[in-house]
């Protein structure tokens, strides 16, 4: 499959208000040369613990967020080099699900405009064709067309989240951002959109790149997972491969933490010890591993040289010195 997204070393940073007058302005590494790929038609999941930066690597990937260095190929394209109206453009292409249905729709307005306007927007056909195109969404997500004059406050959780995954789509989108989509829906739900978002990414050859803390609903929807750790990737693997058998302890920790996620054990594998304390500072990152103060198996190379992130003979990538 050809490659659809590729992000080469993003790093994010952002400045702080100096501590004195002639000081040193400090900055907050949020993102920390970061590179993965994402194939056309795929699902690449981004989990860590709040503050990871995996939702502002997703915003900066984009260009909602100012990057500070990298590449981001789409298409073939540095999105991160195009003028304003090139990547206004390329907007059509990209699209993003809010995590909170209850904010991301302008109250005041009926849905069939909401869904609407990325196409008025953007020009896109006749207003006969994008009313057309705004009914036959509404169908696609598992809404009638009766609805379609209603206001937001009349629809439930879902049905908002519904409505989200309409808009998004009415540019024929090629990558969907999915920003903890389900997050704010009740369990029962959050399945139902899932199954939605699994059913069009299907259909309509959908590739997306899901923002989640939740390792059970990225198992579910992702082909792809990478995890990260105070703005770094430490490791990424093939879904199965990671659920089954996670080589970085903070991985494995992770997994450990949701008891409710049913998985398989691999051959050797061992549930690790409890971590515990908070990551370090964003704004003075550690010299070597950023998790070495957690983990259990660090040692004193751990905090001395950090780790690359590369295949270390499985189908995956880690970033440790002691994998498995």
């Amino acid at each position: 499959m050809s490659v659809l997204l590729d992000v080469q070393d993003l790093t994010v940073r952002f400045a702080l208000p100096r501590p004195k007058l002639f000081a040193e302005r400090p900055y907050l590494e949020a993102v920390r040369q970061v590179s993965f790929r994402l194939e056309a038609g795929k699902a690449l999941g981004i989990v860590g613990e709040s503050g990871s930066g995996k939702t502002t690597t997703a915003m900066a990937a984009i260009r909602l967020i100012e990057a500070s260095g990298g590449k981001v190929l789409f298409d073939g394209a540095d999105l991160l080099q195009l003028a304003p109206e090139d990547m206004r453009q390329k907007r059509r292409d990209v699209q993003l699900i809010f995590q909170d249905p209850y904010s991301s729709l302008n109250p005041r307005a009926r849905v069939a405009d909401i869904v609407r306007e990325p196409m008025d927007l953007m020009e896109i056909g006749t207003m006969e064709e994008r009313q057309a195109r705004v009914v036959e969404l509404f169908r696609l997500v598992g809404l009638r067309p009766d609805q379609l004059n209603l206001f937001p406050h009349q629809f439930s959780g879902g049905q908002r989240q519904r409505i989200s995954i309409a808009r998004a789509l009415t540019t024929n989108p090629k990558l969907l951002v999915c920003d903890e989509p389900v997050s704010a829906l009740d369990v029962a739900i959050q399945a139902q959109i899932l199954n939605l978002l699994a059913k069009l990414k299907a259909e309509l050859g959908l590739s997306y790149l899901f923002i989640s803390h939740d390792l059970g609903v990225v198992r579910h929807v992702c082909d792809d997972v990478a995890v990260m750790y105070l703005g770094k990737i430490v490791e990424q693997a093939p879904k199965a491969t990671l659920f089954d058998a996670p080589q970085h302890p903070y991985t494995q920790a992770l997994l450990a933490a949701a008891p409710s996620l049913a998985r398989r054990k691999s051959a050797g594998y061992v549930r690790p010890l409890k971590i515990a304390g908070d990551p370090p500072s964003p704004i003075n990152p550690p010299k070597g591993c950023a998790f070495a103060e957690r983990c259990p198996k660090a040692q004193e190379v751990c905090r001395a040289v950090p780790p690359v992130l590369e295949h270390k003979g499985g189908a995956g990538a880690v970033a440790c010195h002691f994998p498995g």
